[in-house]
């Protein structure tokens, strides 16, 4: 057992001083109760938070951020973008992937993510001819985590089809394809993996209604929750009109009426982006215990659209947040967007904190805490007994955090500033990031230095 003593913590009651915050040998906390400095091995150095999870992520996309910011032909739009995102992927070999991931992953934990949710569709190789071992890819990605300790919900992705109505896939979306028993055969290769690990968690992820069936998911989602019961599965969803208009044609219902007709989803889902919902649907989803996941940033850089968030908060709905194509790893940025977005629409301020009696900053905070671990499945999210020891050290000596303690502590950070004011980064319960850092940052840098050099020449 060890012992932290905490000056200040943001517990799921609320915020607390001269705690001691108990851990056992898996990395779970056993117990927070009042004590002293002379009763711990480790004295923490700052106000404590919970680590946030992100729990959307395409990690080779790191690798190309800021490169597709210049107008392709008379419109650009996510379509547009997706045309040179496939572009970037010809070229990424499995060693490519584990180094941009390594370098990803590393970034986010000096931003205040403790745990991240893959959405790994990168399987084969250039050619879309599948690897010696088909676990290839993902391994990669499990190594990537394994150098920089961040907890990971790996997410394989089936990916079959190329539009609605069972289209066949484009060449570019080769490195992509799998057949049902294919799949199936690649969750059962990976949960060996996964089966004992503290920070890990194998889901699966339906890439989109566009690029799976309803024959395939009838023959895939049984199999999956036999190999993985109770674990968490996600799906793209309504991100944009284009493709909410091939559904009603496909189908004669909108994407996430089709998907609560025809499946049910329940605590175990999280759909991202959801962007484009009718009112029927933004109730039938608040109402439900799915989880949304929003990526303000990544919607924002490809033109998305807005996500109607105070009518679904005010419905009782849940969210997560996510980096996704990765164009700004900050959990802060994530959530002043939220804000702003509503703000810039309302033309009125605070406005995401419903009736909680919490400042704006820790109310989004908390509810982001809430869905981001709900959907991914490590049981962190809170610093209370029997959960993983997933926080933040955040830094009494920056000047964004001067003079602040409870909310206001989490306000300026979200509100006031882009440099993330995080001293030190904890993952059940071991250090990775001191006063800033990570032992292994400067191999891992390097690393990503010759790759990016190789790949963008």
């Amino acid at each position: 057992m060890t012992r932290f003593y905490c000056p200040q913590i943001l517990l799921s009651d609320g915020w607390a001083e001269n705690q001691l915050l108990e851990v056992d040998g898996l990395g779970s906390i056993t117990g927070i109760r009042n004590g002293s400095m002379n009763e711990a091995q480790h004295q923490l150095q700052g106000p404590v938070v919970p680590g946030m999870p992100n729990l959307h992520s395409h990690a080779f996309q790191r690798g190309m951020a800021g490169l597709s910011e210049s107008r392709s032909g008379e419109k650009d739009s996510f379509w547009s973008w997706r045309k040179r995102m496939y572009h970037f992927l010809q070229v990424l070999s499995p060693e490519d992937v584990e180094a941009i991931a390594s370098q990803l992953y590393l970034e986010m934990l000096k931003a205040g993510y403790t745990s991240v949710g893959e959405f790994h569709y990168l399987h084969h190789d250039v050619d879309g001819k599948h690897y010696a071992n088909p676990a290839e890819m993902s391994e990669r990605i499990l190594a990537a985590s394994e150098t920089t300790g961040i907890g990971l919900t790996h997410l394989p992705v089936l990916y079959r089809f190329g539009g609605f109505g069972s289209r066949e896939p484009s060449s570019q979306q080769g490195r992509f394809i799998h057949e049902a028993d294919e799949f199936v055969r690649l969750l059962e290769k990976l949960f060996p993996s996964f089966e004992k690990h503290p920070n890990r968690s194998l889901g699966m992820a339906p890439h989109s209604l566009r690029a799976v069936s309803p024959d395939l998911l009838s023959k895939v989602l049984p199999e999956f929750q036999r190999i993985c019961p109770g674990a968490p599965l996600h799906l793209h969803i309504s991100e944009q009109t284009a493709e909410v208009e091939e559904c009603v044609e496909w189908s004669g219902l909108r994407p996430v009426q089709w998907l609560f007709e025809n499946l049910e989803p329940d605590s175990n889902w999280c759909l991202i982006h959801a962007t484009h919902l009718d009112s029927q649907e933004r109730r039938t989803l608040a109402e439900s215990e799915v989880t949304v996941g929003l990526c303000p940033t990544t919607e924002a850089n490809l033109g998305d659209g807005i996500f109607p968030m105070q009518e679904f908060m005010e419905e009782g709905g849940g969210f997560g947040i996510g980096s996704d194509s990765h164009v700004s790893i900050s959990p802060c940025e994530e959530l002043r967007w939220l804000e702003y977005q509503q703000r810039l629409l309302q033309r009125q301020r605070n406005l995401l904190c419903g009736e909680s009696g919490m400042s704006t900053g820790r109310y989004l905070y908390e509810q982001a805490l809430a869905g981001g671990s709900r959907a991914l499945g490590l049981g962190a999210g809170k610093l209370q007994a029997g959960v993983r020891a997933d926080w933040l050290v955040l830094d009494p000596e920056h000047p964004l955090l001067a003079e602040r303690s409870g909310d206001a502590l989490l306000d300026s950070w979200i509100f006031s500033g882009n440099v993330p004011p995080v001293r030190d980064v904890f993952v059940g319960g071991r250090q990775l990031i001191f006063e800033g850092h990570h032992s292994e940052e400067k191999a891992i840098e390097a690393n990503y230095r010759q790759t990016l050099k190789k790949i963008l020449s």
